[in-house]
């Protein structure tokens, strides 16, 4: 299976908006510098991210993003599901029924071994990235981070955050 970069963007940037003050926000251009990717690309996550309730958004010259709801309750496959959408990774296409000479309808009322072991592996994959929150993948990296990323992390938020009215 293979995920977009989007995916990966999309995880380290909700993963460092948790390290914002209550009033902080980060803006689009200061997670894509921070991450070395592009602005354009990542904005465009961040969006998906904001409609399905991930993130907020603040307009404005001085507004930018942070989590819409505790990080423990964020999910790896929320991420997912938002930059990738909801559809399954396997799509049967039903190419079994195509060729020359082609069985009749009514022997394929079953799905196929193929179909139906597919759905049972994206069942699996789903069902771990449902288990894993953004606090469990914070709570790992504070575990075994000696300090280095942290600092890096705090240092860059220091200079970048910007603290709204509310």
């Amino acid at each position: 299976m293979k995920l977009s970069d989007g995916i990966e963007q999309a995880i380290h940037s909700v993963t460092m908006l948790c390290g914002l003050s209550p009033n902080g926000v980060l803006s689009a251009a200061a997670l894509a510098e921070f991450h070395g990717v592009s602005t354009s690309y990542l904005l465009k996550h961040l969006q998906a991210l904001s409609r399905h309730g991930i993130l907020n958004t603040v307009p404005g010259p001085k507004g930018g993003y942070n989590l819409a709801r505790p990080a423990g309750k964020i999910t790896l496959l929320d991420i997912v599901q938002a930059v990738e959408g909801p559809e399954p990774a396997f799509r049967c296409k039903e190419i079994r029924q195509r060729g020359p000479n082609p069985l009749p309808g009514h022997k394929f009322a079953k799905p196929c071994g193929i179909n139906l072991a597919m759905l049972r592996a994206e069942k699996a994959y789903r069902a771990e990235l449902r288990r894993v929150t953004i606090a469990d993948l914070v709570s790992q990296l504070v575990e075994q981070d000696d300090g280095s990323i942290q600092e890096r992390g705090c240092g860059f938020l220091a200079l970048h955050e910007r603290v709204t009215g509310k």
